[in-house]
């Protein structure tokens, strides 16, 4: 246990950050899971694993239109059965995380207030969850 620093209150929240593969994994094995919590480091791991694979699936895409349109076609296929694996996942993490700082997860539909939703959501992403057990459950442990 990691001594109180001077003058912060002891929180108990996740002592280890969740690596990039661990939030990724714990996404896709929570396909549709919109039940729990999911802490900070997971949601923004899978996130910016999410950008990672369709980033280079878009070059991917565009360097084998310059090879052979038919590859084109094949890896523009394959790039939107990247972004339709990633929905689901995307969306239960995100109301996990809501979860995570007491929210209820129909809060999530705020994304569809134009500019305003998009930038509270935000904020709330970046934001520290309850150091304690609320109604959606117990602290995330970042294991998995």
């Amino acid at each position: 246990m990691q001594p109180q620093m001077q003058g912060m209150p002891h929180v108990a929240r996740p002592a280890n950050m969740m690596s990039i593969m661990d939030a990724t994994k714990s996404c896709f094995q929570q396909y549709v899971g919109f039940s729990g919590r999911a802490s900070r480091s997971e949601y923004w791991f899978f996130y910016l694993s999410f950008i990672v694979v369709v980033i280079g699936m878009t070059v991917l895409t565009v360097v084998s239109a310059f090879v052979l349109d038919a590859l084109a076609g094949l890896m523009g296929m394959l790039t939107m059965v990247a972004y339709l694996a990633f929905i689901l996942p995307f969306i239960s993490v995100s109301v996990r995380r809501l979860h995570d700082l007491g929210k209820s997860g129909w809060m999530f539909l705020v994304v569809l207030i134009p500019i305003v939703g998009g930038i509270l959501l935000l904020v709330w992403f970046v934001s520290d969850g309850q150091p304690h057990d609320n109604a959606y459950g117990a602290v995330p442990t970042n294991t998995l």
